[in-house]
């Protein structure tokens, strides 16, 4: 294997490690700084040979307790940092990808403007944020990065002072000692109200702002005004699957937040616009339109009487402050002394500020961006999705139908029957729900829930909830199920054609589940009602998911069983006329479906995207993301971009070559299936295994979510979460969801030169392989070793850690021989750079990891053992960056 280059460190990660390294010294004084300096020093030697393979160990073995958690909380930070640093270097050297390069590549391979203003008409993109528990650090932590961010600007900008008169320096110091000296840990599990508030935080501080920005800058790439066809969407606070936390009191609550946020903004927009726009009639010309709305504000100040424009936007912020309190149930932040109706709702808003525009003969600049967020985020910020499990909803369907009278055991019957006594229930506008029956806590549950979504359309509109997710759905009836719950709250409605102002959106996760999906939705989609429903809608939604499909697969047979449903659903929909619309339940490490989200999307099979997709951002790329108004632009940008792309662009695979394609991959991943069932559910004392060598108990115990971390109290792979299972073996540095039975596959392949076509002329293929070889990069089976050390049965321990290991090399050397290259990363030098720089920070962060479990776990109660490990799990996740 040919050795890595030098690592040629970004300028500025010497410069905020060196600040860094100078607040520790003046936090915990000069000794313990030099010892973290010699570890880190050492370290780094040891990875680029310059030092002896163990001597990192004596400065790790040196270390008491208090000074271990200053050690670790020191690396956990540079990482921080690190991360801070290479986010924006790739923004200033467009790593990502803008539209107009999109629409370039477009127009070269002859695709006109009209198909894509046709397209962008009718399209919809919308990354959805949701609670997943797999973002370690506390909120604190992330707005200190933040305003280190807004920092570094100005110092980019050669300013030497803040706006305040602060030396930048100074106050890049004292942000920095201020991350120091914040807990990392949080004491308290999160409630779904912290949940909330943390999603609220990212869609007022950066969606809000930053996406008319975008607006105006893609307008002008397409040569017109494009709808808004980006909006963003949420399930805090409607996610009720596995968290019995989340009740309609927690809907309401979300909501309301984010109607409180979205009006607040406008206010502020509308408060400075007034400012702005000083026009006097007695010098320019006013719009009988503008007079009109000036003279019903109600605003008769002597010193506006010529003032039009101003006194226009006084009736306006007066409405708003009105909406303010009939929606949140407050007075607004700075009410109006204005008498005023509230807006019915945001089209009205939205008509009113076009008025002034129209009468100002257009012109861009803050009132159409106003306007354009009217557009966009109307009264209710962001749509939230509801999502409950269809085992919950049997129960309830089948107690409402018994205490109606209509059916004294729903769970008894088959699904034909299933099905058509629930088409019969929704063909009638007889409820079955009534005030006299004594249901149980559950169904009662679900009824105020329903109910709920149905005041948030009557309060905030329509698109305040728009879809019902049903988390295993495994036929027809489990979406019929979900309708006759709306149906009780008026959100279906009998007649014919019917109505349903929610969507049930089916979700597919397993692998059993993703091949039986095409054959639900031809089903689905060719009842009466649904076709008509669809047909009014112009679609129907299908969510995949990527977390349990690895975990019940392993990686190569999960992505190509998403690949597989996704195109046969297409097909199925073509032929009954519907459109399709795919929810990619996606995760952050690759082994729950992370990676590039541009070369995922424009990797998904011809045909079904079309415009139209929508995508989960979970856990900790939600901070990695939309942390910045900077890195969020640039993520939606390339989203919109690779959208583009997987729509229209042509087919990069030759004729003929399809078929042969599929066939290979059919093989590849028919082995890497049997390998990988072989060892996770085939294996005697496997389950055992992974306890005690990953920290996944200790993982529990982690306060980063309000759901819990099981679906059971069994300790059964089966039953264990995909974001555990996964984030466990992050830890040890296995990674083993994300790549364990490729080499097998990959080695019992004959045909190497048909492996390495596949490579240069399929994006799916290709894209496939370079998370793979992310993961492969990210994993190192020595430090793994130490893990597996701590396998009680020396048996056990040697059987199963010498499969993983050999899997690994196995896989690592197929990897390579079919890409061409001599060592992972060769051909991807920034990312090989970026994960090599932190390598030499992960390994002593794993080394004490493993110390301080043995302690922990031979009975040593000391509450800063507990602490330190946390702390590392913290520290090595945040240094991995995509481990959940």
């Amino acid at each position: 294997m040919a050795a890595p280059p030098a690592v040629e460190q970004n300028p500025d990660v010497r410069y905020l490690g060196r600040l860094l390294g100078d607040v520790i010294r003046t936090q915990t004084g000069e000794a313990l700084f030099r010892r973290i300096e010699y570890i880190r020093s050492t370290s780094v030697d040891r990875h680029r040979g310059l030092a002896a393979a163990d001597a990192v160990d004596p400065g790790l073995g040196s270390l008491g307790l208090d000074d271990t958690l200053a050690f670790v909380r020191s690396f956990m930070l540079f990482s921080m940092l690190a991360n801070l640093a290479e986010d924006r270097q790739g923004i200033a050297v467009d790593r990502r990808v803008k539209l107009s390069e999109a629409l370039s590549t477009l127009c070269d391979q002859g695709i006109g403007a009209g198909a894509i203003a046709e397209l962008i008409g009718q399209a919809l993109i919308a990354p959805v944020l949701t609670a997943h528990p797999t973002e370690v650090r506390r909120k604190s932590m992330i707005d200190h990065r933040n305003r280190i961010a807004e920092l570094m600007r100005l110092r980019d900008q050669g300013r030497a002072e803040t706006p305040e008169g602060d030396p930048v320096e100074d106050a890049l110091f004292r942000q920095i000692a201020l991350l120091w000296q914040t807990r990392p840990l949080r004491r308290e599990r999160l409630f779904v109200a912290d949940e909330v508030e943390i999603a609220l935080s990212y869609l007022r501080d950066v969606f809000l702002p930053v996406l008319p920005i975008l607006y105006g800058q893609w307008e002008r790439s397409l040569g017109f005004r494009p709808p808004s066809f980006l909006k963003p969407g949420s399930w805090i606070g409607g996610d009720r699957d596995g968290n019995p936390f989340v009740t309609a009191d927690s809907l309401r609550g979300a909501l309301a937040g984010a109607a409180a946020a979205v009006l607040a903004y406008y206010m502020e927009e509308v408060h400075d616009l007034g400012a702005e726009l000083s026009i006097s009639s007695e010098l320019a010309e006013v719009t009988p339109e503008l007079q009109a709305l000036a003279d019903a504000s109600g605003d008769v100040s002597k010193a506006r009487q010529d003032e039009p424009y101003r006194r226009a936007l006084s009736g306006i912020y007066a409405r708003l402050a009105a909406t303010y309190a009939a929606l949140c149930g407050r007075p607004a932040p700075r009410p109006s002394p204005l008498p005023a109706p509230a807006y019915e709702g945001p089209e009205t808003f939205r008509a009113e500020l076009e008025a002034i525009s129209r009468a100002l003969g257009g012109g861009g600049g803050a009132l159409e961006r106003l306007i354009r967020a009217a557009e966009t985020f109307g009264f209710h910020l962001a749509t939230l999705d509801l999502r409950q499990n269809s085992q919950v909803h049997e129960r309830v369907v089948a107690e409402l139908l018994k205490a109606a009278g209509a059916e004294d055991d729903y769970l008894s019957l088959d699904e034909a029957a299933r099905v058509a006594l629930l088409r019969r229930e929704l063909s009638t506008p007889r409820l079955l729900a009534t005030p006299f029956a004594d249901y149980s806590d559950e169904t009662r549950s679900e009824l105020e829930i329903v109910h709920a979504a149905a005041e948030a359309h009557a309060r905030y509109g329509p698109e305040s909830i728009r879809v019902y997710i049903i988390s295993k759905t495994e036929s027809a009836s489990d979406l019929l199920e979900a309708y006759v719950l709306l149906k009780e709250a008026g959100l279906w409605r009998a007649g014919d054609p019917p109505q349903a102002s929610v969507m049930a959106v089916p979700l597919f996760e397993t692998i059993g589940d993703l091949e039986a999906a095409p054959e639900i939705m031809a089903e689905w989609i060719t009842l009466p009602e649904v076709a008509s429903i669809t047909a009014v809608r112009g679609h129907q939604e299908v969510m995949v998911g990527y977390s349990d499909s690895n975990k019940d697969g392993g990686y190569l047979t999960s992505v190509w069983s998403l690949h597989q449903a996704n195109r046969a659903l297409s097909g199925e929909f073509a032929e009954a006329g519907a459109q399709l619309q795919l929810f990619h339940g996606r995760g952050g490490a690759v082994g729950r479906g992370g990676g590039s989200s541009f070369a995922a999307i424009r990797a998904q099979p011809k045909g079904t995207v079309q415009g139209r997709i929508r995508i989960t951002e979970q856990g900790e790329m939600i901070a990695s993301k939309y942390g910045t108004p900077e890195s969020a632009a640039a993520n939606l940008e390339t989203m919109v971009s690779a959208t583009l792309l997987a729509s229209l662009e042509r087919d990069s695979i030759e004729t003929g070559q399809h078929a042969r394609f599929e066939q290979a991959m059919d093989r590849l991943s028919t082995k890497a299936f049997e390998t990988y069932r072989s060892l996770v559910y085939g294996t005697e004392g496997f389950r055992t295994f992974f306890h005690q060598m990953t920290p996944i108990a200790e993982i529990g115990d982690l306060k980063i979510g309000s759901r819990p971390s099981s679906r059971t109290r069994s300790d059964r792979i089966e039953d264990l979460r995909a974001i555990p299972w996964v984030f466990s073996w992050a830890q040890a540095r296995v990674m083993l969801p994300g790549w364990y039975g490729v080499g097998e596959a990959l080695a019992g392949f004959d045909d190497q030169a048909l492996l390495k076509a596949m490579v240069e002329g399929w994006p799916f293929f290709r894209a496939t392989l370079d998370n793979l070889e992310m993961v492969l990069a990210k994993s190192d089976m020595e430090i793994a070793a130490l893990y597996a050390a701590m396998v009680e049965d020396d048996s056990l321990r040697q059987a199963v850690f010498g499969r993983i290991r050999d899997s690994w090399n196995r896989t690592r050397d197929g990897l390579l021989a079919i890409t061409g290259q001599s060592r992972l990363l060769e051909k991807h030098p920034r990312l090989d750079a970026a994960i090599r720089l932190r390598l030499p920070y992960i390994e002593p962060l794993n080394l004490l990891q493993v110390e301080l479990l043995k302690r922990h776990r031979a009975g040593e109660s000391d509450p800063r053992i507990k602490e330190g490990i946390q702390l590392s799990i913290n520290a090595i996740a945040t240094a991995l960056q995509n481990s959940g």
